[in-house]
């Protein structure tokens, strides 16, 4: 990881950084620091995976377009696994999520108000017509 640092330069830098943090802030600040160098660790490590990834996509393409030239016979192996790996990646994104097959439930019906239902209905609407005046 410290492959310009020596031994030497690597004590030198914590006798002063004891002489300027004091024993008390010390550590705090090693772990701080080692915090940001993990946090740079996985940045840099995922930014590589991605371009990692970018670029079999980019070989992925290359190769599809070498075999459609060629018009899909007679590829070299390397191009068929290819066109395979491409395949499968396609019908992995393709292939609809498995819906459990169960029966549809149908709404019910709305059926008729039931009797006190409809009676207490048609007292508000005797009760507001006997209340406006005529």
């Amino acid at each position: 990881m410290f492959d310009g640092i020596g031994f030497m330069e690597l004590l030198l830098i914590g006798i002063l950084g004891l002489v300027v943090l004091g024993p008390e802030r010390l550590p705090i600040a090693v772990r701080s620091v080692t915090g940001w160098i993990r946090a740079l660790k996985r940045m840099a490590n995922s930014v590589k995976d991605e371009l990692e990834q970018e670029l079999k996509i980019d070989q992925l393409h290359a190769d599809l377009k070498k075999a459609e030239s060629k018009g899909l016979s007679g590829l070299s192996p390397e191009l068929q696994e290819s066109i395979d790996q491409l395949k499968k990646a396609a019908a992995s994104v393709n292939r609809p999520y498995k819906v459990e097959d169960t029966s549809p439930v149908t709404p019910a019906k709305p059926t008729e108000p039931s009797a006190p239902v409809a009676e207490a209905k048609s007292s508000e609407v005797t009760s507001e017509s006997s209340s406006t005046p005529k």
